[in-house]
Order: structure tokens, then sequence, then C-alpha cells
């Protein structure tokens, strides 16, 4: 953690935030909080955390400009064209088949301002068809940011916004108003949009689908487990998690799993839960209306469900009952039942029962034989074989006899002894080998922590750069937005001056225009053909200077005053001799030089020139 991320100021001013705003930072990572929050202090010239509280107190509105620069508001329609394309042929598909009948819900996190909501609402209709999506589906749009909301509300978009969105989709789901388009209002009323944390509101539930599009790669990793547990339990079985290209889930995969890495499309993983199974009766076959034939059927439909093989017979030595596992194992019949049990194989094999029956009646007690072979095709099995007599007051009404399987331990206990007798064998090697092989452990578990470590580095460095890459896109606009408007000027200043040069040339009479400093700022067309010299080669200099055919040195005391009382009008004649050398009498008109304004903040002088139509002989007579 850098200086400024563990800077206690800056933990101050997040608090400051929450209680006076309710926004909650500190979830977010700190490198990134950091740069944007600097990043506006830098545009109120403020560089200390506790000055910028002060002026936060005392500038309300700055909140908001805080909040736009933090909550990188950068978005647009079907955003990762191949991961839409993966969600409109294998996700929605399977998101409607699963549905059935029943309504679709879908949250969209971090909507911004409602490009990608709209996305889903238009891969859905194009899949189900717009009737049946305004019946079935309910997209619900959150976010932190108000002002996102209300734009996201608006349901209006630039023509540099819809440049993702295909001339079809355009047509059937917007109407352009002159360079603007409007999302159609029958569609836009299944999108639901409201503000929500993240980090301190519960989560909407019963959805089928969640998409969160690089909104996590702006939290740490404590908030972004605590979300994601949030998620899971918003979502239905086998719903969908969609994410954003920066954000992997490569630490959460026992809750959710990864259908489409590349496209970061995620399953819902059920938890283990127990279920309930019910069994349907049929009243063909059992009248359930009789309590006691209910009993009775539950008693055998217990007793079948036994996964022990037992076999019950009574005094007289006949099979009475044989469960479901005992009838599988030994080949009982249900026909066996009620012959006398030394008329059946299972009466002396595996083991010789009626020898055993006897001995239990006699001693009164439960007899056990373990381990009792009995040969199949293709291999052994091993029964425990347990004779119970049934007693009920003193009196003898047969017996239970129980088939427990003991194959597998039988098989374990022998593979057990093998195995003990090779570590005998072996035991001198693994424990000189034991050593090697805890050395080389320690060594992978080392290297194992550190490939974990350098992949969180680069996850984080990723989402850094992703990150940094929509605070580029975001002042890339800016600057765009800025050039538009500096092209926009620079265009009607051109056809400003356009228009005053054509003034200016239409004009009889020579004019210039002087500033404050006698310095010529104006030389029209007329004052060329009149003097001989160009514009450009007068601009800027100061008009006393100039070798024209006309006695400036004249005009100077005339001009000076006239700046120094702010007269409003003044003429005079000169004589002069134009570019021609032909000798001219000149009348020349001073007047003011003031913007549109009442008051001038630039002086200066206008002087018109106008060859009078006499000579100089006439004109002094």
């Amino acid at each position: 953690m850098t200086a400024a991320e563990s800077d206690p100021k800056f933990e101050v001013l997040l608090d400051h935030i929450k209680r006076v705003r309710g926004f909650d930072f500190s979830g977010y990572k700190r490198t990134t909080l950091t740069r944007r929050i600097r990043k506006r202090m830098d545009m109120v010239h403020i560089s200390e955390f506790v000055d910028y509280i002060d002026y936060l107190e005392v500038h309300p509105d700055e909140f908001i400009h805080l909040f736009n620069t933090i909550l990188i508001n950068v978005t647009s329609f079907f955003r990762d064209e191949q991961a839409w394309r993966y969600m409109s042929e294998k996700v929605i598909p399977d998101i409607v088949q699963q549905a059935g009948s029943e309504s679709i819900r879908i949250w969209d996190v971090g909507c911004a301002s409602g490009e990608e909501a709209y996305s889903i609402a238009m891969a859905f209709c194009e899949y189900i068809g717009m009737d049946t999506f305004q019946d079935r589906v309910k997209i619900y749009a959150t976010d932190v940011d108000e002002e996102a909301l209300a734009e996201a509300r608006l349901a209006t978009y630039t023509e540099q916004a819809m440049e993702n969105v295909s001339e079809e989709l355009r047509s059937k789901y917007f109407n352009r108003t002159g360079n603007r388009y409007s999302f159609k209002t029958e569609v836009r009323r299944c999108v639901i949009f409201g503000r929500h944390d993240l980090v301190q509101d519960a989560p909407i539930s019963h959805l089928d689908l969640l998409v969160c599009r690089n909104t996590l790669m702006y939290l740490n990793a404590d908030t972004q487990a605590k979300i994601l547990s949030r998620f899971h339990y918003a979502l239905d079985e086998d719903a969908y998690l969609f994410l954003g290209k920066a954000e992997t889930l490569l630490s959460h995969t026992g809750i959710f799993q990864p259908i489409d890495i590349k496209n970061r499309i995620f399953r819902k993983v059920a938890r283990k839960t127990d279920k309930i199974r019910t069994m349907v009766v049929r009243n063909a076959e059992l009248d359930l209306n009789h309590e006691t034939n209910v009993k009775e059927y539950i008693r055998k439909l217990s007793f079948d469900a036994t996964v022990v093989p037992q076999i019950v017979i009574d005094a007289e030595g006949k099979l009475i009952l044989a469960n479901l596992a005992a009838r599988t194992v030994f080949g009982l019949k249900e026909e066996d039942v009620g012959r006398p049990i030394q008329n059946l194989e299972i009466s002396y094999r595996p083991i010789e029962l009626r020898s055993l029956i006897e001995k239990a009646v006699l001693e009164n007690q439960s007899l056990r034989v373990q381990k009792v072979e009995r040969q199949i095709p293709g291999q052994a099995q091993y029964f425990d074989v347990e004779v119970c007599p049934l007693i009920s007051d003193d009196k003898y009404l047969g017996v239970s006899v129980t088939f427990t399987d003991v194959t597998a331990f039988h098989q374990i206990h022998d593979d057990l002894m093998r195995a003990n007798q090779e570590y005998e064998t072996s035991n001198e090697e693994l424990s000189s080998a034991h050593e090697e092989l805890e050395t080389t452990n320690e060594e992978l578990q080392s290297t194992n922590e550190e490939l974990e470590t350098t992949n969180e580095e680069m996850q984080s460095t990723n989402e850094e750069l992703e990150t940094m890459n929509e605070e580029l896109q975001s002042t890339n606009e800016e600057l765009e937005s800025t050039a538009n408007e500096l092209r926009q000027s620079s265009f009607s200043l051109n056809r400003a001056n356009s228009f005053l040069n054509s003034i200016l040339a239409s004009l009889r009479s020579a004019i210039i225009v002087l500033d404050e400093d006698l310095k010529i700022l104006v030389w029209n067309d007329r004052a060329e053909d009149l003097w001989g010299l160009r514009s450009h080669e007068v601009l800027g200099q100061t008009l006393l200077a100039i070798d024209i055919g006309l006695p400036v040195e004249k005009l100077k005391d005339p001009v000076r005053k006239f700046l120094k009382q702010n007269a409003h009008y003044d003429e005079l004649l000169l004589e002069g001799v134009n570019r021609r050398g032909k000798p001219i009498v000149c009348k020349i008109r001073i007047s003011p030089l003031v913007n549109s304004g009442e008051t001038a903040t630039d002086r200066g002088v206008v002087i018109s020139i106008d060859e009078v139509q006499s000579d100089i002989d006439a004109h002094l007579q």
C-alpha cells in the first residue's frame, strides 16, 4: 500500500462522503479511487484531502462533479460484440427453455446510461419476439449514479452512441428525431431503473440472468467476494452470470461454474441441500382410505427399501418375506414366498442356513457368521450372515436372516494386507526418499504460492489497465466534444471574417482601422487600389510610418485628439497623390471603433477616405 493509499486523511475524506451523501467507497480499490479523487481535486486546484473536505462543505454541488469523476460511466450498446453473440446464440435460448412458461427476471448491475440494459432487451426480443418479451421478461437495471439513471430513463442517444447498433435494430427498436434516437416506449416499459449500492443494499432475488460487466474490477478482493456471494443468493438454480472482459472468477469456482471463460459467461453452482422425494401410490392396487392397509403398505415399502438383503422364515420353515435387495442378489421370485426354505437354493448357498437357524432357536440368541464366500461368474462375494430369532411372549414365530455384503471391505482388507507387506519391504526406500519428498513438496508449495500471487497481480493489473482504458476513453470523449466546439467556433469566426471582408471589399471608400497606438488593423481593397500598398504590407504598422500619397502626418493630431476626447465624428479634406501619381483631394472621415456592447474594451478609430471628383486647382480657388 502506497503512502497515498494509507493516508489517514484520505480515509477521513471517504468517511465524510459516506456520512454526508451515503456513498460507501470503502470497498473500492484504493489505487483507482485515489487517482480519480485526486483528478477532481486538481480540477479545483486543491492538493490536500483536509482542504478538499472543507471545499465540499462550502460547495455542496461539488459532490455531483466528484461522483461523476469517480464513477466512470463508460458503456455502449452490445459492448464486446463476440460475447453478445455468444449470449444470443447459447445463453438466451437456454434461459428461455428453462423458464418454460414462467416469467424471466434479469438484473443489470452498474447500468450507467442504460445502453447495456437496452441491449439485453433487444437480444431477448430478437429471440422470443416483442409481444412475448413484454409479457414475460422483466429487466431490473441499477446504478449508484442518479445522473446516469436519469439519462437511462430518458433513453435518448446520439448518432455516435448508436455506432454498434445495426440499421435493422435501429429501425425496430428506436424512433429517430433529428440526429438523436429514442428507445421505443413499449419495450422500455419492461426495463425498470433504480438506484442500488452493491456494497450496502440487499440484492434482487429469483434471477435467471445477472449482468455485471466491468463493475467488480473497481472493488477490492474482500468486497468482490462479498458481492459474489450475494449474486449466488440472487440467482436461481442453473441461472447465468455475465461479467466484463476484465473480470474472472478464478477463486470462486465453488459457487460459479465457468461456461465460457473467453466471453466471461458463468453459471450458478448449487450448494448441497437435502431433497425431498415423494412416492405416489395408485388406488387401483391399494385402498389408502383403510388405515390398516396404509400401515401395512408402508411397512412393506420400508422393508423393501432396506439396502441389506433380508429374508424372514416362519416357525414352519417357510419363506414369508424377502426384500428387494434379497430378491435381486439371490434370484428370489415373488412365487418363492410361501415355499419351504429347504426347497430354495438360498437354504444352502452361500451358507447352510437350516443348521444355523436351529442353533439360533435353541440358544435363543442371534448368531453371526462373518466372511461367508459366495462364488458368482467372474468374481467372489463375501457376506456377514446374521440369524435373529423372532420371539413374542416366549413364543417362537420365526427368524430374520440378513446378508451384509462385505465384499468391498474384504477386498480392501486384502489390499491392505498386501500393502502392508509391500510397505514393510520398501520401508527403507520410502524413509530415505521421505526427506526429499518433503523438500520437493515445500518447493512446490512455494512455487504454487508464487504462481497464485503472480496470477492475482496479473488479474489486478488487468483490471487496472481496463480501468485506465475506460478513463482514457472518457477523456477522449471529452476532448472530442471540446474539439467539436472549437471547430464550430472556428467555422463561425471564419464566416464572420468572410462576411466582414465582403463588406469592406464592397465599399467604395478606402477604409483604414487603427488601434489606440495608431497601428493598422484593417486595410481594405479600395485602400490598396488608391495607395498601391497591399494589406499584408501594412497590417500591424503605424499609419504615420508608411509612405503613401497622403500627408498622413496631418492626421496625427486629429486622431490623437479624437481618441482622448472620445469624439463621435470628425471630417476634413487633404490633398494627396494616388498610386498613379495623379493629384487628388480626399475627404477624410474619422469615426470611433467600439464593440457591440455599450462600453468598449478596445479603443480605436475608423478612417474612411473618399476621392473628391475635382482637381487641386479648382479646390484651391
